[in-house]
């Protein structure tokens, strides 16, 4: 089957934010041979456009060659959108195959800081140990300081975020003389 290349970047990523991993699967093949990262007609890939909550959609796209960094124009990347819809499972498959926890968005926000936010303990407890706690946004908040100041934090979120920190910050320190 030949598609033009915009019908083939509509296809997969139809697909995929359908969450048709047998489709995705086929538009990959060898039938169709569609790159990953090709985008559609607004300039996403299916990795950006996926349903988040199939990861194994996410593992497909990510085994033939998807970009699992790759940022919209607001540096929103996949990691990003997994841990605003709370998708953990998505968010360790992004990782497994190199996504970064650390790459900011336009507005200083990290995955960390989202997760934080909108209160998925789940992806808090995944990110905390990956993440620059220290890395504040463009507002001066880190993922702590969100964790503080946000109702949908209980007090052992804040705990375990400043356990974290502190544990970040007791293994990078230089050791005390004799």
């Amino acid at each position: 089957m030949v598609l033009s290349q915009s019908d083939a970047a509509k296809s997969l990523t139809a697909a995929a934010a359908k969450g048709n991993t047998d489709e995705v699967r086929r538009m990959l093949g060898p039938e169709c041979r569609v790159h990953p990262d090709t985008v559609n007609q607004f300039g996403k890939t299916a990795l950006q456009v996926m349903m988040m909550g199939n990861s194994n959609v996410a593992r497909l796209l990510l085994e033939h060659g998807a970009d699992p960094n790759i940022t919209d124009r607001r540096g929103v990347s996949p990691a990003h959108d997994a841990a605003r819809t709370g998708f953990v499972d998505t968010l360790r498959v992004l990782v497994e195959f190199g996504a970064s926890v650390n790459m900011p968005d336009h507005t200083g926000t990290l995955p960390i800081h989202i997760a934080v936010r909108e209160g998925y303990r789940d992806v808090i407890e995944f990110l905390a140990p990956l993440s620059n706690l220290k890395h504040p946004n463009t507002s001066g908040e880190t993922a702590v300081d969100l964790a503080r100041a946000s109702s949908s934090c209980t007090p052992d979120v804040v705990e375990l975020l400043e356990r974290q920190l502190e544990s970040k910050v007791f293994s990078h320190s230089p050791p005390l003389p004799l």
